[in-house]
């Protein structure tokens, strides 16, 4: 019996384990960060945070819908129920009391967000020919080789920053780089980006990756070496140097301008989510109706 109970509580650990690696670190910390201010909001008010009951998480949610967008609730909503789930509790997410009051706040809300704007193709010249003026030659060879990277492959800046040197093949069309896990790919099955040569060299993201991996002695580990967090500053940093407004750019930035900059030339959805890697359509069609937002305007048809 003592044996059972043994192998009972190790299963139990298992797959406590099994749980916490089905999710990735970056997305570990963002439901924990989102249970702190749970749990705050629970020791201010004198509730228990763990476990909770759903009356005391739709009294949460309210209090939040008050300084946050309805997208924001649903992911602490998922946030809370995940730390439950690792910390062996159920918490019914789907009760009325939560469902209900959800329905009543997005009715009143709606659930429109403007989202970050995409890098397009003459936002990233103006970028690059801000890069291109930095006085310190290593911080020219490397940024633009991560920006060009970053937005030829419509890569997740996550993605970008876990590039290594071994993930990088390159062949006489450009180079080919394996991405060995991503978002949406937490199985680690793997996938490989193939970027083309540039007719102008100046933009280049092949040439650049060259130059940067030949003078900055980048022959091992991560290419560029930094957290997703420094990718961002960057962005907005030559961002407001170029004259654009930092506040409207973000890490996402590279990847939705090469799904918006793409879908304006012509190229078809399933070519898009080849490169970005996207499972479902639904993002990559709204990409395309933006880069279409003018294009078949009925308006082109009113002559004035």
């Amino acid at each position: 019996m003592n044996d059972l109970v043994t192998d009972v509580k190790s299963l139990e650990i298992e797959t406590l384990k099994n749980l916490k690696n089905s999710k990735a670190n970056n997305t570990l910390r963002a439901y924990k960060a989102d249970f702190r201010d749970f749990a705050l909001f629970c020791q201010q008010n004198g509730f228990s945070s763990m476990p909770t009951d759903p009356k005391v998480l739709t009294l949460y949610l309210t209090q939040l819908s008050k300084s946050s967008k309805y997208s924001t609730l649903k992911r602490r909503l998922a946030s809370i129920s995940v730390i439950h789930k690792l910390n062996s509790h159920y918490l019914d997410t789907k009760h009325p009391v939560i469902t209900e009051n959800l329905l009543g706040i997005k009715r009143i809300k709606g659930t429109y967000q403007r989202a970050k704007k995409p890098i397009l193709i003459n936002d990233l010249k103006k970028i690059i020919e801000v890069i291109n003026k930095d006085k310190n030659k290593k911080n020219i060879l490397k940024n633009k080789a991560l920006l060009l990277i970053g937005f030829a492959g419509g890569f997740r800046r996550s993605e970008l920053v876990e590039i290594q040197y071994e993930d990088l093949e390159f062949v006489p069309e450009g180079v080919k780089i394996f991405v060995k896990k991503s978002k949406t790919d937490q199985s680690g099955e793997g996938m490989t980006k193939g970027i083309p040569y540039f007719s102008n060299p100046d933009y280049c993201p092949v040439v650049s990756l060259k130059k940067w991996i030949e003078e900055g002695d980048v022959k091992s580990d991560k290419i560029f070496d930094m957290s997703d967090r420094n990718v961002a500053l960057i962005i907005k940093r030559y961002a407001r140097v170029a004259g654009l407004d930092e506040n409207k750019y973000s890490g996402h930035s590279l990847r939705s301008g090469f799904a918006t900059s793409t879908a304006e030339q012509g190229a078809e959805e399933r070519s898009i989510m080849a490169m970005t890697g996207h499972k479902t359509t639904q993002m990559v069609r709204r990409y395309i109706k933006e880069a279409n937002l003018f294009k078949n305007n009925a308006l082109n048809k009113i002559k004035i």
